[in-house]
Formats: C-alpha cells, structure tokens, sequence
C-alpha cells in the first residue's frame, strides 16, 4: 500500500508540528548569505545542519557535495520497489543579505512568529519549502506504515542560487549519474495567493547580449561631417526601434520558430485565476499595460517569448552640447524564451538580424551572456496530475495552474538530466523574497508538509517511468 491516509497524516503532523518548527527556526538562524563572502562558512554550517536533519530523518545516504564555490546537499532513499519512480526535489539553502538596519521589524536571522507568520530570511526563500519535505515525507512513511519512500527520492539542495548558480552547471554534469532521475520536482516556488492553491507547470528562458557599434576611428565633428558617414548612436537606436513590430511581436526573423502555443485549456485555467491588472500595473510601477498583441497579460508574462531593451548608451552625455558623430554606441538586450525555442538557434536569428540592419561602415559585434532554457510541463502530464492532486488533499479544493515569467537552475536539470521538470511550492506573494521582513504563512507551510506526504505514495500508484 502507497496511497497516504488523510487523517492520519493530519494526525501525525499535529504531533511533531512543534519540533518542526522548531528546528526550522534553527536553520533560519544561520545566515547562509552566498553573495557574502565573509559569510562562506556559515554556508558551509548551513549545508551540514541539513545534512545532519536529513540523516534523522531516515535517509542512508547523505553527502555535502564540493563545488568551486559553496557547498550542496545531496541525498538518496531507494524505494525498495520493482519499477518505483526516482523522484529528483531541488532547492536551495543559502539565502539573500538581510539586515535590521535595511528596514526590517525584526532581526532577520532570529526567527520571530507573529500570529499565523513565521519572519526570517529565507523563511519562504527556500528554507521553509526545503524543510516542508522532511515531516512530509515522515508523515507519508506514518501513514503508510512503509519503512522507506513509495519513490526512489533524491534530494539536491543547492548552496549559490542566491548568487546565480555559478556552479551549478558543472556540479550537475559532474554527478549527472548519481542525479540520475525519472522526475525533477523544484520547491523554490510557490502560489497565486492565500486562497487560491497552484501549481505552476513552466518557466521562460532567458538569453542575453550586448551589441557593440563602432563608427569613425574616434569622435568626429558633426558638422564637418556629419550627414555624410555612418553614425554608430543612429544605428543603436534603429535597431532598439526596429526590434518589435507594430503588434509587439518580435521582429527578428525566425524568433519565434519552435513555439509551442496555449493551447484553449491552458488560456481558459490563466482566465480563472483572480487577477487584478490595475493591482498589477501597481506593482509594476507602471501607468498601463503593453505587449503582443492577441494575449493577457498573465499569458505575456508567463507563456509568451519576449525581446526587451536593458541599455542603450554611446556618445556624449555630460551637460551642454558636443556636437559629434560618435566612435561607438552600445545596446543590451534579453530575450525571454518558451518551450520549443532553441537558445543557439535564436542567437544564430539575432546576430543575422543585427549584421542585416547596420549599413556599410558600421562594424560590430554580438556578445552573448549566460544561457537559460525553458521548461514546460504538458497538463495532462501523469506527475503534474500526481502533484494536483496532492496539494488538492491538502488545501481540500480547486487547484489551478500558472506559469513563471523567470528563469532558474530548473531548466539545467531539464537539459542534463532529460527529466520533466515540475514545481511543488506554497510561498505566495506578499512572503517578501529578497525584500525586508520575509516571512511565510505557516498555515501555507503546514499544507505543503501535507502536499509531500500525499505525492510519493500517488506518484507509486499512478506513474510509470
């Protein structure tokens, strides 16, 4: 038997609730600040506390794992059954800086409740939705009367997300066979609000460039010749201007190839969702909404690829005037990507389009940044269902869908591991990642201990590698 009573998970989180939370709080108070490098050894400290947690917690293989930066936690509990499922969960355990005097009410790294709240860095951000997993599965091994995981569960809890995974990549193609997995299951995420439970199924990649333009050998005057030579600032701005159309899509030929589309459903299920634009352009810090031109606005953010503007400089810029044609000018650009988009493909596309549009005399170069895929789960997928259902057992209604209009290490396990990757998370909005007073809703960290509990044993029953 796999399938997890509810009452008697209930029942065995009500008992250890207390010294759950308590050892969160243990964990919290250690401030695992990556970007820090004065703060390296609690990092260190961080990564074995958790592997010390995970060990009590009844996983016989537990190792912190080297990289060139800070360390990661891996560890493994065979499921014991013929043909049971491998489960990969990945989150992180360093957190962003944090301190009193930046406006927080309390002292970030001294976990303080308040009501129904949890305050501390890292408390959503992800140490609270790493540690969700440790009474979870006790609960499903409870109520299940099992003596190991319904699945074959690994866990990798990264040490750099927080400064932007520098090692990731090498640390995951170095241990690619011991990662080896039928499922990646990503709780660095979280929810639409308090009352209304998601599960968000993709996340945008992401590519970036800097476009260089060079004119004349240096700055010449403008009126001896102006008018008459290439102007590399002009050229900057043709191309900023040329880089969507007028229906907002992005006009770099061949962008959009390999698209894969909303389908009706997927629109129908982003229309269900309680979205306020006006509350949203708030946020933004915006006066009113733009994009493609047929879409929502939540599909723009979260299912369509997009080209922005980051920078766009050359030429004087001090006060008063300079009248010169420029030696050079500069744009930077990103570009967010969906699934079935190719990110060499899409580089080959912009370097074609930039080196069209320049006129003879301008010479350039396209430099491209770091790299990020996108993932997509399909919503007929058989684990998506698995994790639906499991956050339905415990928030007992309606479960919806959203996607992530970011990017993250996600889509790297993807690439490496050739897994579908999907999002277990119940952090919601106003919990304050990277800002003051982080928090989470510990009614929302109780419903994902609840979550945890129910997904192995329905992933056992009803998915197949």
């Amino acid at each position: 038997m796999t399938k997890t009573p509810d009452s008697v998970v209930r029942s065995y989180i009500d008992e250890h609730e207390a010294q759950f939370l308590a050892d969160l709080a243990d964990w919290l108070r250690i401030p695992s600040v990556s970007a820090d490098p004065e703060r390296a050894g609690e990092v260190r400290r961080s990564a074995e506390w958790l592997a010390a947690k995970l060990r009590a917690t009844g996983f016989p293989v537990v190792e912190v794992w080297e990289t060139d930066g800070l360390p990661a936690v891996f560890a493994e509990w065979p499921s014991g059954d013929a043909g049971a499922p491998t489960a990969l969960v990945y989150g992180h355990h360093d957190v962003q800086p944090a301190a009193k005097a930046d406006g927080w009410d309390t002292e970030p790294f001294e976990p303080t409740r308040v009501g129904g709240r949890l305050y501390a860095r890292g408390a959503a951000d992800d140490k609270g939705q790493v540690f969700f997993h440790t009474l979870g599965l006790r609960a499903h091994l409870a109520a299940t009367g099992r003596t190991a995981p319904a699945v074959n569960l690994k866990l990798l809890i990264e040490g750099e997300e927080e400064s932007g995974s520098p090692n990731f990549g090498a640390l995951i193609r170095r241990e690619a066979e011991r990662l080896a997995a039928d499922l990646v299951f990503v709780s660095d995420t979280g929810m639409w609000n308090e009352t209304t439970p998601t599960v968000c199924t993709g996340m945008r990649g992401k590519l970036d460039c800097q476009i260089d333009l060079f004119g004349p050998a240096s700055d010449i005057h403008s009126g001896s010749f102006g008018g008459a030579v290439p102007n590399p600032a002009t050229s900057a701005a043709e191309l900023a201007a040329a880089l969507h159309d007028e229906d907002r899509r992005v006009a770099v030929p061949g962008f959009y190839d390999g698209v894969v589309e909303l389908t009706e459903r997927e629109r129908e299920l982003f229309a269900k969702l309680p979205f306020d634009e006006q509350r949203w352009l708030a946020t933004a810090k915006s006066q009113a909404a733009q994009g493609e031109a047929g879409y929502s606005t939540l599909e723009r953010i979260w299912a369509r690829p997009t080209a922005e503007v980051n920078g766009v400089w050359g030429g004087y810029t001090g006060p008063g005037s300079k009248t010169i044609v420029p030696a050079e000018a500069h744009l930077k650009l990103s570009f967010r990507l969906v699934a079935g988009q190719d990110p060499e493909r899409t580089e080959r596309a912009i370097e074609a389009w930039v080196a069209e549009r320049l006129p003879a005399g301008i010479r350039h170069t396209v430099r491209f940044g770091s790299v990020t895929r996108p993932c997509l789960t399909p919503l007929d997928h058989p684990a998506l269902q698995s994790t639906v259902r499991a956050m339905g057992k415990a928030f007992g209604q309606e479960v919806l869908f959203t996607r992530e209009g970011g990017s993250g290490p996600a889509a790297d396990l993807q690439d490496v591991l050739g897994a579908p990757v999907l999002f277990l998370g119940i952090s919601v909005p106003s919990d304050g990642w990277h800002s003051v007073n982080e928090k989470i809703e510990l009614d929302l960290l109780r419903k994902g201990v609840e979550a945890a509990a129910h997904l192995w044993g329905d992933l056992a029953e009803s998915y197949r590698p």
